[in-house]
């Protein structure tokens, strides 16, 4: 009987000694799946690293973690025509400079779909890859200061993917470099620095997005023949941020958006050559504290169509000419005092712009406290009424809309 105890206690001693099982590395599962084949994973946990090098789809089901315990890169597909979807990738490690991430896609081809990825520096990494679908997945960082997040989506060199459906919240930017002829569609951006930034990336197509919450929101820096349409964006609030900012780049159109409570609704400069013009049409800015910002000495762009209500500013200028030298054409204005006598929808007189009082905060941007106040009313009404110089003109639209 004492012998029976004494090896009991020493099977129990040996148990609690015995190192806890890691999960199952997910790698073996992949090597061991045939080129072409569908790798159905059992419910539950497993490792990273993973690298896919063959084509096969891999399929979790939303019950499948795979937990890369906060060391490198999750996923990495490296072969064209990979499927993945129904994931939840976690973990990455914390390296900037080898861009620890969620998944890196490094190929093309690869359909990346109903995946959750959390507690990853960076989100989704495609690298030189081209005509891949990323769609329907949820993607947000650590929980770091913005800055310090990596972009929940980094497209370098990548050019016709389709990103669709996601919803990526709390990572740095959505950044694309050196990138052309993407599809950025239905996606929800929230809680994040800059919402969408082109830099160096023509012709993308940015289309019924929701942004809201975001510092930022979508930046265009010598990226040309942009399509910005249909998109919802909302609540950009922080001091000097647009909920649009074009720089440098050239037919660019932006149409049908809904651009609503936001610091300034559109920043953009003035074309630097002829060809550098941007094309609104049919936007609707409402409760911006300014709704257009224009700056640099000469216009040039083409703003027909589009509606402005209830914005503290409509318009904001660098200079008297900023924005006079702009095609303004049909738009709706809520201060317009004409008549539309004949009835054609349009009113019987032009609609004209100019700068009273508004050009104080405008040349001394600290004095934008003041704005709304009884005292810049006051001003601005005296100003009116008997003005010390003859105001300056900022636009004239020749058929405002008449709702």
């Amino acid at each position: 009987m004492k012998a029976l105890i004494k090896n009991s206690l020493i099977f129990i001693g040996l148990l609690m000694a015995a190192p806890v099982m890691a999960l199952p590395p997910l790698q073996l599962f992949v090597d061991l799946t045939p080129l072409g084949k569908t790798l159905r994973l059992i419910p539950g946990s497993y490792s990273g690293p993973v690298v896919i090098n063959k084509p096969i789809v891999i399929e979790g089901g939303g019950e499948v973690t795979v937990d890369n315990e906060g060391v490198g890169t999750v996923m990495t597909i490296k072969s064209d025509h990979v499927v993945v979807r129904g994931l939840h990738l976690t973990g990455s490690g914390t390296s900037y400079n080898a861009m620890d991430a969620g998944v890196l896609i490094e190929t093309n081809e690869v359909i990346f779909e109903d995946n959750r990825l959390d507690d990853v520096l960076f989100g989704i990494h495609i690298k030189q890859g081209n005509a891949n679908t990323i769609r329907n997945n949820t993607v947000t960082s650590k929980q770091f200061e913005p800055s310090l997040r990596g972009e929940g989506l980094r497209i370098w060199y990548g050019n016709e993917n389709l990103i669709e459906g996601n919803t990526f919240y709390y990572v740095r930017d959505l950044l694309l470099t050196n990138s052309s002829a993407n599809e950025i569609i239905g996606n929800e951006l929230h809680h994040n620095r800059i919402s969408l930034e082109f830099i160096f990336s023509p012709d993308n197509l940015i289309k019924n997005n929701r942004i809201g919450g975001n510092d930022t929101g979508i930046v265009a820096i010598y990226s040309d023949g942009l399509l910005i349409e249909g998109n919802h964006i909302e609540h950009i609030r922080n001091t000097g941020s647009s909920a649009l900012a074009i720089k440098e780049s050239s037919q660019v159109r932006i149409k049908n958006n809904n651009i609503l409570h936001n610091a300034v609704g559109l920043t953009a400069n003035s074309p630097v050559f002829p060809e550098n013009i941007l094309y609104l049409e049919n936007n609707h800015f409402s409760y911006n504290n300014v709704a257009m910002y224009f700056y640099g000495e000469k216009g040039g762009h083409i703003i027909h169509g589009n509606r402005f209500v209830n914005n503290l500013s409509t318009i904001a200028v660098s200079h008297v000419k900023s924005a006079k030298s702009n095609d303004w054409d049909g738009n709706l204005w809520d201060d317009y005092q004409g008549f539309d006598r004949d009835h054609d929808g349009y009113g019987d007189t032009p609609h004209t712009i100019k700068l009273y009082a508004d050009r104080i905060w405008m040349d001394r941007p600290v004095t934008q406290f003041f704005r709304g106040t009884p005292i810049m009313g006051m001003i601005d009404f005296m100003e009116r009424l008997a003005p010390f110089s003859e105001p300056g003109s900022i636009l004239t639209d020749p058929h405002p809309l008449i709702e």
